[in-house]
């Protein structure tokens, strides 16, 4: 695999596959990427308004609109020659978990289906005015051209540049470089063509004999709500020695705590079990030919589905070893490369047809994870701008998981944002799963001893 050779990049083209799939699901509620900055300082619009420029001149991508020419045809990722920053001042300050709340459900993609031109970025201000003090920041994407790797390389960049800083000058991109299935070596991504079939069919019939986490109102419309779990440092230390003394990675102690909580919620009697479908999401970004990096913005992960049976009572470690052995299998097999289209296409059929899902509520899996979480140490010019909080996650409304989990090591902290659709879900329901979610990995980890995150 060539590392030296730079990513095409073009001034428009027709969105690759996945990039089709957000767009058939975000119009529905599910694929609204949104980072929120909780600012204690005031900061100059003026210099708001800068580093978003400096950011799209960075990124072009972020100024480009989606455009629909041709009916029934995918649309196309189209940069203007010029553009200036959409930089909303909205008064007064919501607060934090309301804005984020907020913004994952502001959906313009929503009003116009087949958009003849609409932008893929947008930023807002929220501030007290005339006297600007405590501000909130929220950049709101597509998720089409911003997948959870291209977020948080954006956050750091957006930092850098308001405190004053060059942000990514070094490594500034001149359009938009091509979609995942284009940048897929031919080796890694051939599979028979009945072999394709055959997983089609095997994706299918999973999903129709799995379980649901229960349901509280299938009727009313939906929107995306987040219950936020953060673990203390000396916890979050244990639970990565555990982890790592058994060999398998922190999404598949997350993963197995979330399925033994949902089968503990039904109440079984009689040590019954139930099947559940699981999704590990993967950034590809290295796997590609040329390899791309943090900073190259676009949507560059894979999903790999799994369905595991559990019963009432199960040690989390137990279930955690099988969520592993089977994600590592899948990528040996280069699942994560082969079967795109297969789910791609299977997504988008539940869009269109959502009575094939459990309650015609559009969920495909009970709980979607991150192969790998995100590691961010706060900085002293942070501190100096007065960043008090942030987050950034992904509206689940339409189609998807019952819960999304973004998960952030934060200063040493376990920081996840449980993503869901209510009413399907309440809060109350899904808080009690995450509370229930940390009490099992706390206890699980209690007997390993004292680690640490480079034990």
């Amino acid at each position: 695999m060539d590392h030296t050779q730079p990513p095409i990049e073009l001034t428009g083209r027709a969105v690759a596959g996945t990039e089709h799939s957000w767009c058939r699901t975000v119009p529905g509620g599910t694929g609204i990427t949104v980072l929120v900055l909780h600012l204690s300082r005031p900061i100059p619009h003026s210099r708001l308004v800068a580093a978003v420029t400096d950011l799209i001149n960075s990124h072009p991508v972020l100024r480009s609109r989606l455009t629909r020419s041709i009916p029934n045809q995918p649309p196309f990722i189209s940069i203007p020659p010029n553009s200036e920053p959409l930089l909303e001042i909205q008064s007064p300050v919501p607060s934090f978990h309301s804005a984020l709340e907020l913004e994952l459900n502001l959906n313009p993609w929503a009003d116009t289906p087949e958009p003849d031109e609409i932008p893929v970025f947008f930023a807002t201000v929220y501030e007290n005015q005339p006297d600007p003090g405590s501000s909130l920041l929220v950049l709101r994407f597509h998720t089409a051209v911003c997948d959870r790797t291209s977020a948080v390389a954006i956050l750091k960049e957006l930092m850098a540049l308001v405190g004053g800083g060059e942000g990514q000058s070094g490594n500034r991109e001149s359009g938009v470089i091509l979609g995942i299935e284009d940048l897929i070596p031919k080796k890694d991504s051939w599979k028979p063509f009945w072999a394709r079939g055959k997983d089609l069919i095997g994706y299918s019939l999973n999903g129709l004999r799995t379980s649901a986490l229960g349901f509280e109102d299938t009727d009313s419309a939906r929107y995306s709500e987040v219950v936020r779990l953060v673990v203390g440092r000396e916890e979050t230390s244990r639970i990565f020695s555990a982890c790592k003394s058994r060999g398998m990675k922190l999404f598949a102690a997350i993963t197995a705590a979330g399925l033994i909580a949902t089968v503990s919620s039904k109440h079984l009697e009689n040590n019954l079990s139930e099947t559940y479908s699981v999704v590990t999401l993967v950034d590809c970004r290295k796997y590609l030919e040329p390899v791309l990096h943090e900073h190259n913005v676009g949507f560059y992960h894979s999903a790999i589905i799994h369905t595991h049976t559990v019963h009432e009572g199960e040690e989390l470690w137990e279930v955690a070893k099988r969520c592993h052995d089977a994600f590592t299998n899948a990528m040996n097999n280069k699942k994560h490369l082969t079967d795109i289209g297969e789910l791609n296409f299977l997504m988008c059929k539940a869009v269109e047809n959502p009575h094939l899902t459990p309650s015609s509520s559009l969920r495909t899996a009970v709980i979607s994870v991150f192969e790998e979480p995100v590691i961010y140490e706060t900085s002293a010019a942070q501190k100096q701008l007065g960043v008090e909080d942030y987050i950034g996650c992904a509206s689940v409304h339409g189609v998807g998981p019952s819960i999304a989990v973004f998960d952030t090591i934060r200063d040493g902290q376990l920081d996840c944002a449980f993503v869901y659709p209510s009413p399907l879900h309440s809060r109350t329901q899904v808080q009690d799963l995450v509370d229930h979610m940390k009490r099992i990995l706390v206890h699980a980890s209690l007997a390993d001893g004292e680690g640490g995150l480079d034990a």
